[in-house]
Parts: C-alpha cells; structure tokens; sequence
C-alpha cells in the first residue's frame, strides 16, 4: 500500500514554526541594533567633534559609576525589602499586614524626590534632635552620607512598590500548590521558601526588570542631594562652559545606552527562565 501523507501538515518545518513550544530557541534580539545604533551616534560624535563631546564624556565618566554603584545597590536591597513587604502584604498576622500596606500605601502616594530631600535634609534633623533630647552625643552630630541617603531613598520608594510585585506574584501561584506542600509535611514558611517564591519569581521577572529600568533612570535625581551621579556632573559641565544642547544631547545618549543595554540582559534572562520552564 503507498505511504499515507499526513494531512496534519505538522511535518512542514515551516509549519511547526507556528506550533507552541516550537519557536526557534536562539534568534537575534533586533533591539541590538538600536543599542549599536546609539554607540555609533556617539562614537561618531566624538570623532567628528572630539571638543566639547569627547570632553564630556571625560568629565562626566565618574559619574556614570557613581549612577551604577547607586542603582545596582539600592536594587539588590529594593529585591529584598519587597519580598519582605511582599509577604508583609499577605501574612494572615493583623498587625503585620496592617503595617506592610501602610507603608506601601504611604510611600506609593509622596514622590520619589520628595522623599530623597526628606532623607537628606529632614531625616539628619530628626536624628539630631533625638541626639540632643536623649544627649547622645553620636546622633547630635550626625550628618548625612549623601550616597547613603540616596540609596536609602530610592530602596525606601521602590521597595514599596516591589512589595507590590512580589504579593502579585505569589498570589498568582494556584493554591494547590500551598496545599500539595503542606500535604508533604512541609511548614508555611518551608512551602514559601522551596514552592511558592521560586515560582513566583520566573512570574515576576519581566516587571522586576521594568522596574530596574525606571530605577536607573529615577537614580537621575539623586543629583538634587549632592551626589556627584551622571546627571549632576553634566550640570556642572554646562555650567563651566555653557554648552545646554551638547551636554545634555551626551547625557541623554549615554542614559539611553543604559537602559537598552539593561533591557537586553533582562530580556536575556527572561528568555532562559522561559526555556527553563
């Protein structure tokens, strides 16, 4: 008898493109070329006038780390106020959930700049007058870190709003999955920690990363409480040598280099975390 055909189509490579789970696993990012398209804004620039660009990039070079070292920090403890606020938010205690979602409600509704000068200039005056009330002499003469109030700043503010993704995240999680544990012998704290959260975690990624992104670009205001970051240094540039257009043309590319190398390396992660699965 002649071979029957397989009417499905499924054997057509082409086809199966189009079936779930059958995509092809390594394609090329196209947003790469948008990342090496600004590199090469930029590069060209800088050849084609080295003064005043090259000379920004030279004078604002410090800067860029401090930016980095401000974002990469405050988001490494942003990660784990919000799970513990996360949990705060779900925790059948009264006390602690009525704790948890005041203070995600409060610090979601004050602005993020608002609460940077509240850190840098009102939190070293509340500490000073504690030191004179009790006389302890540390806190009379305490001042404020800049950097350090920054980080604290911005892991304060966006720690409330990671609490938020994390608490959507586990509820996302079927409660089947908190009953097979518990069925298993394992604690509350045991289902959490070893089901439930690393789940939750490949769930959350993508806002995870959209919230590292806007952190890096809201780290930019941490140039109204001395830290020398990337934006103040081009402040102080243009100031030197009144040069409005070019500075914050250097600034803005450096930034959006940034953040499209950022969205890539999420993107990255989160294309692994689904192949995973």
């Amino acid at each position: 008898m002649p071979d029957q055909k397989n009417t499905s189509g499924t054997n057509d490579p082409q086809k199966l493109n189009y079936l779930p789970g059958a995509e092809t696993i390594h394609k090329i990012d196209p947003w790469w070329g948008l990342l090496v398209g600004v590199i090469a804004l930029i590069a060209f620039l800088i050849i084609t006038q080295p003064d005043p660009y090259l000379r920004i990039i030279s004078f604002v070079r410090d800067g860029i780390w401090v930016s980095l070292t401000v974002t990469l920090v405050s988001f490494a403890i942003v990660l784990f106020v919000g799970l513990i606020g996360g949990l705060g938010r779900l925790a059948r205690n009264k006390l602690i959930n009525v704790i948890a979602s005041i203070y995600v409600e409060i610090v979601r509704g004050i602005p993020l700049l608002v609460q940077l000068l509240f850190w840098y200039f009102a939190f070293p005056s509340v500490i000073q007058g504690i030191g004179r009330t009790l006389n302890i002499e540390v806190f009379k003469n305490y001042l404020a870190a800049p950097i350090g109030m920054a980080i604290l700043g911005l892991t304060f503010c966006y720690g409330a709003y990671m609490s938020e993704i994390y608490r959507a995240g586990i509820q996302s999680i079927s409660k089947g999955q908190m009953e097979a544990a518990r069925s298993l012998g394992m604690t509350y704290f045991q289902a959490m920690r070893y089901v439930i959260i690393p789940q939750a975690i490949r769930v959350i990624l993508p806002p995870v990363g959209n919230e590292f992104i806007s952190l890096l670009k809201d780290s930019s205001l941490v140039s109204v409480v001395a830290v020398a970051d990337m934006t103040r240094r081009g402040r102080e540039f243009m100031s030197a040598n009144f040069m409005p257009v070019q500075t914050w043309v250097m600034i803005a590319l450096l930034y959006l280099v940034l953040t499209l190398l950022s969205a890539r390396i999420i993107n990255i992660i989160e294309t692994r975390t689904r192949q995973e699965r």
